[in-house]
């Protein structure tokens, strides 16, 4: 039986043709493409053959990948003057900084393009569904709206209204569905484009993967090792990209990947049930993001945030855009990670304009270093927030 691979292939090296010759920018270096990533059906023995290829990188089964769903009834809201809770918590209302000249990545469900909260950011959409552009299911919108919407209707709801050029990449189609193939040349397309942050807010479908070998006729207990093993062959196939991210900012800015930790946790249930942060999120080099909700002692962990995340930030209750105009609330760690992506790109406008190296690897020091944790209920605990809640320049 044939099944369903990515294959990472590493690029083949060029030397420069000359010790000094700085054609490259690296004079004297071996200098190649971007590794390519492919599809492809194989059987057992075509996967030890391709496992064995030294010039394969990372070779994994497809697993689905679904959006990390928010965790209440969404609402629509009445525009209010002023900046939403979630802007004012990290700080982006009093910053001089506004994400201009930041190239931001979205990958998602696609983005409403047509939205006032979008009016003059140059956005360039891909569709890696087969879908179609465009946002039918609302998700990549909202998210989209926290990173860098401008105003509506007076109401504030961009951590970075300053972007002008956004990369929207739909990696989940109409349902919320999509796969780890779609999702990984999103992140390489992304990375191309010259993208300063990437901001995922979703998750792979390990239930899903489970419940369709069972559909296939898989006994439930080889179905879930089954998608256990293609779970940590496609933990491995992500850590090998993030290698190849880390190592374009050798060449370049390079570029800061943040991602939502996951809303599987349980503690309004039982304070023990804690689910440790998932894919992408997990993955080497990633910024994990974890949800902090209003509380009359300070701000606290959302009970269905995953635990483990490197830092923290508004994801109750937070207001942006809604596909087809207007806008709404949700609730979710795919709420917070937009708050981080938008800082980040304040970060990184505030690193270009100083003297300091403008690279991926300064921007997340100073975004780590300057995580607060004065605005925190106390007694919240360090392995649910992180270094604690982001914070603006």
């Amino acid at each position: 039986m044939n099944d369903t691979y990515s294959i990472l292939r590493r690029p083949e090296p060029a030397l420069s043709p000359s010790p000094f010759d700085s054609s490259t920018g690296r004079a004297g270096l071996e200098s190649a493409g971007p590794p390519q990533l492919e599809v492809a059906q194989l059987s057992k023995g075509d996967l030890l053959d391709v496992a064995r290829d030294p010039g394969v990188r990372a070779v994994a089964p497809i697993m689905p990948t679904r959006l990390i769903a928010p965790v209440a009834e969404q609402s629509d809201v009445t525009a209010a003057s002023g900046p939403t809770w979630g802007v004012q918590a990290v700080g982006a209302d009093t910053s001089a900084r506004t994400g201009a000249g930041v190239s931001v990545s979205i990958l998602d469900t696609g983005i409403d393009s047509d939205h006032p909260a979008f009016a003059g950011v140059t956005i360039v959409q891909e569709d890696f569904t087969g879908s179609g552009n465009g946002d039918n299911q609302g998700h990549g919108t909202h998210c989209a709206g926290t990173v860098f919407g401008r105003d509506v209707d007076g109401t504030r709801i961009g951590v970075a209204p300053g972007v002008e050029h956004a990369l929207i990449g739909k990696v989940l189609g109409d349902d919320g569905s999509g796969d780890s193939a779609m999702l990984f040349n999103g992140m390489q397309w992304a990375v191309r484009e010259g993208a300063h942050v990437l901001s995922m807010s979703l998750g792979f479908d390990f239930p899903g993967l489970v419940a369709r070998l069972v559909e296939d006729g898989w006994p439930a207990d080889l179905a879930t090792s089954a998608a256990l093993e293609g779970y940590r062959a496609n933990l491995r196939m992500f850590d090998a990209i993030m290698e190849v991210v880390a190592s374009q900012a050798a060449f370049g800015h390079g570029t800061i990947v943040t991602a939502a930790a996951g809303n599987e946790s349980r503690r309004n249930v039982n304070p023990d049930h804690e689910i440790a942060v998932s894919l992408p999120a997990a993955a080497d080099g990633v910024v994990s993001v974890g949800a902090l909700a209003q509380d009359a002692a300070g701000l606290v962990v959302a009970p269905f945030s995953n635990t483990f995340p490197h830092v923290a930030a508004p994801g109750v209750d937070v207001i942006s855009a809604r596909a087809g105009g207007g806008l709404r609330s949700l609730s979710g760690t795919s709420m917070a990670t937009p708050h981080v992506a938008g800082v980040t790109a304040l970060w990184w406008e505030e690193v270009l304009a100083s003297a300091l190296p403008g690279t991926a690897g300064t921007v997340t020091s100073r975004i780590l270093a300057h995580s607060d944790l004065g605005a925190l209920a106390p007694g919240v605990d360090v392995a649910d927030r992180g270094v604690g809640l982001v914070r603006a320049p």
